[in-house]
């Protein structure tokens, strides 16, 4: 439900009830991915979309049902073929909905209300929510903030903590990457008697872009950096070229050494370095430290003769094999690219398929599938607290 956390905050602070359905899991082709939301208040008004219209009627009702009985449901939809009037998803998938009533009273709404500001303010945080397992912890839910705060619980204050802890832990490895998607945890991992399923959506802020070098191909960049959610920074040592001007479109602008500037900036899982300037004197720097740093993609332009230049560079300042795996050199997907636009293309489509597991190949006559995420995690023991997702 954090996917339309803005207006849900709105609503909570002018102490509305209301009902929120979740996507919590998705099969085949379905149109929406888990986290996605549609919530409806007690007068009858709905935002959000769970399918893009194929059950959004039901969903609808679903959410009224919740508001009138309090009582959270997981329901699931499939593929309507022989009657086209039937609820169901046209396209051939399957999604699962978790339908949860936030009502003045209810045990769980101070921490979906903790949650939605949150997320509505832009922090980070990651809440839990059970989807299945014993009655008594259906509608409980748990806020989990980066410093490892947490807000309500799981397990019933104190009757099952090794199960707080355990969600608690997984959560905040879900925060870390920004992923959302569900936990399951087995009997022994959650020390209630019965395995248990955890949907944990998280809020983040938007993952850094780092374009270093402020030329033309930079400047399409930023702009398909922009409209795939990035937070884009500019940075060039050459005063003349790193203008706003040129990048009015950039979160930010750096005039400095770029392997200075990567030194002392905040860097994690989800951002990407675009490294455009094909010069040895910034690039060897900058790439030395930069394959060393836990960041989610690294990549280089220039040509084939520059990457074994600067990749003979790169091992003479003492890389090992491993760190030079990590370089996507030259940068961007085989397109045929040839313009600054259509190059800025081959690059993000190089990040977008890094990020989702996808092998950048025709759709046409393959049979992998369509989406590669993975956002279901399990848990067998609670030793596994913290584990990265």
């Amino acid at each position: 439900m954090l996917d339309i956390a803005e207006e849900l905050n709105r609503w909570a602070r002018e102490g509305r009830d209301f009902a929120v359905a979740t996507v919590v899991a998705v099969g085949g082709s379905a149109p929406r991915r888990p986290g996605a939301a549609l919530a409806v208040d007690a007068g009858g008004t709905a935002i959000g979309s769970v399918s893009g219209g194929c059950v959004e009627g039901a969903v609808y009702e679903l959410c009224q049902q919740a508001l009138t009985d309090g009582e959270t449901v997981l329901q699931r939809f499939g593929y309507s073929d022989e009657d086209a009037f039937a609820v169901g998803l046209t396209c051939g998938g399957v999604i699962d909905i978790l339908v949860t009533p936030v009502r003045a009273g209810d045990p769980a709404r101070p921490v979906c209300e903790a949650a939605l500001a949150a997320a509505a303010s832009r922090e980070a945080a990651a809440l839990a929510r059970v989807v299945s397992g014993p009655a008594q912890l259906l509608g409980r839910a748990l806020l989990v903030h980066p410093d490892g705060a947490g807000e309500g619980a799981i397990g019933g204050f104190g009757a099952h903590p090794e199960l707080d802890r355990t969600v608690a832990g997984e959560a905040a490895a879900f925060l870390d990457a920004g992923r959302t998607g569900t936990l399951e945890i087995g009997a022994e991992g959650s020390r209630c008697g019965a395995p248990v399923t955890v949907l944990v959506e998280s809020s983040v802020p938007p993952p850094r872009m780092i374009v270093f070098g402020a030329v033309d191909f930079a400047s399409a960049l930023v702009r398909v950096g922009k409209f795939l959610g990035h937070h884009v920074t500019v940075c060039d040592a050459r005063p003349v070229f790193a203008t706003r001007a040129r990048f009015p479109e950039a979160d930010e602008i750096v005039v400095e050494w770029p392997h200075q500037y990567l030194a002392r900036t905040h860097v994690d899982g989800r951002t990407v370095l675009c490294v455009l300037t094909h010069d040895a004197k910034f690039d060897v720097p900058l790439l030395e430290l930069a394959l060393r740093l836990p960041v989610a993609y690294v990549g280089a332009m220039g040509s084939r003769r520059t990457h074994l230049d600067r990749d003979r560079r790169l091992r003479e300042a003492g890389l090992s094999e491993v760190e030079l795996a990590r370089l996507r050199s030259p940068i961007g997907l085989d397109l045929g690219a040839r313009t600054p636009e259509e190059t800025a293309l081959s690059i993000a489509a190089e990040i977008v398929a890094a990020r989702r597991g996808g092998s950048g190949a025709p759709l046409t006559g393959a049979r992998t599938p369509i989406h590669h995420d993975t956002a279901t995690r399990k848990v067998t023991s609670a030793r596994r607290i913290g584990s990265v997702a």
